[in-house]
């Protein structure tokens, strides 16, 4: 299922050499959670552990490691460590779920610096397992019908030459083999329209860019790391700009919620990023309210790049595009219904950090159901430290 290390997104190795070169000795926790409901994984439990075993036994080739070494933004020492690293299995905990029929355990925990590679394949390995175990090979006639589809639908629409759409289908794909057929043929499809994939594999091997920035978790662990809670995001992001000196200049939004991000990201946050990545929430009120927290800190939005990556479609897409074109830069990258849209359902997983420096951690989502947290007293004090209420759709969920 995972034939290289690289088969992951970007943004775990641009916050992996972060990592490095800021905290090497950093230990945390993730955990699996599945969203989608009577799912059965118990049943794949065997398929998921060898494919986990295969993954350790990987190592960088000094093919990749040369590409790597490439990336503007990767600087030589980390691509050194890259070629001594490795996945260790002893860091992964999977198990039988006792609180769940048909449930899987999924824990993973150790160094950060170790097992911040985890996170992607794992759940791809989990996807891929799940859907060729349940209904066998993805159906290729169909999903290229579809993708052709969803491509014929933007090239026949006027005014939307400027659209830039993204592959970030990676860790819910239906199958590697079948992401590694679409994603060149999309590129194909969509000409100077398709931006690029976040999967680093794919990008070397068909000679697209890789696109990437960030994910919640460096955020999440900065609620450990920084010098107070209240500070935390401030420090995660001025942590990444001394590492990448102006480069991946886009920032996460919904770690803590829109309100709070929109307080820590002052004059000096927005002239030193280059825009905002959205991923949880309403897109279009998130877009207006970026934009006027842009022109309040005396920014011209037409300057700065909106990122929607939340559930995207082609639909949604265009229609984000028809309200926000012309009035700052816009970017979509399109995940699950890109990867995983060849007929059967896609599941809904996620593995989180939920610990660093053994404190519990968490995302606040803007999106009712997708808050992960292991102690729920944590929860409300970071609710209380931030001023962020609990929406009413959360009351009642059980801490993960």
């Amino acid at each position: 299922m995972i034939r290289s290390l690289l088969d992951t997104d970007l943004y775990k190795f641009t916050m992996m050499q972060a990592v490095l070169h800021r905290y090497p000795a950093a230990q945390v926790r993730y955990r699996f959670r599945c969203r989608s409901p009577g799912v059965d994984l118990a049943r794949h439990i065997d398929t998921v552990s060898d494919a986990i075993d295969a993954l350790c036994a990987l190592r960088f080739t000094p093919d990749e490691l040369e590409w790597l070494r490439g990336l503007r933004f990767i600087k030589p020492d980390f691509v050194d460590f890259l070629g001594l690293f490795r996945l260790d299995r002893r860091h992964v905990r999977l198990e039988r779920s006792d609180d769940e029929q048909g449930g899987l355990s999924l824990v993973v925990e150790g160094p950060w610096l170790h097992t911040i590679l985890f996170e992607v394949p794992l759940l791809a390995i989990v996807s891929e397992a799940w859907s060729v175990g349940e209904h066998g090979p993805a159906d290729e006639a169909e999903g290229l019908r579809r993708l052709q589809a969803k491509v014929d639908r933007i090239d026949a629409a006027v005014g939307y030459e400027d659209c830039r759409i993204t592959d970030f289908g990676t860790r819910r794909r239906y199958s590697q083999a079948w992401q590694d057929r679409l994603v060149p043929r999309l590129a194909e499809l969509l000409g100077p329209k398709f931006a690029g994939t976040s999967n680093v594999d794919i990008a070397r091997r068909h000679g697209l860019v890789p696109q990437g920035t960030m994910a919640h978790e460096w955020l999440q662990a900065h609620q450990a790391l920084g010098p107070r809670l209240r500070d935390s995001q401030k420090a995660a992001f001025e942590a990444w700009a001394q590492e990448y000196r102006g480069d991946l200049g886009i920032a996460l939004t919904d770690v803590i919620g829109l309100e709070a991000f929109l307080r820590d990201f002052d004059l000096y946050f927005c002239k030193l990023f280059d825009g905002m990545r959205h991923d949880s929430g309403d897109p279009f009120e998130w877009g207006e309210r970026m934009l006027a927290h842009l022109e309040a800190m005396r920014i011209d939005p037409r300057t700065r790049t909106l990122v929607f990556s939340d559930g995207l479609d082609v639909e949604q897409v265009m229609r984000l595009y028809a309200r926000f074109r012309g009035r700052c830069r816009t970017s979509f990258g399109i995940g699950t219904n890109l990867t995983n849209d060849t007929g059967p359902k896609a599941l809904q997983i996620v593995l989180k950090m939920v610990a660093c420096n053994g404190q519990p951690v968490a995302k606040l989502s803007d999106s009712p159901g997708k808050t992960m947290v292991d102690d729920e007293g944590y929860l409300r004090y970071l609710r209380q430290v931030f001023e962020v209420a609990q929406p009413a759709a959360d009351r009642g969920d059980a801490p993960l």
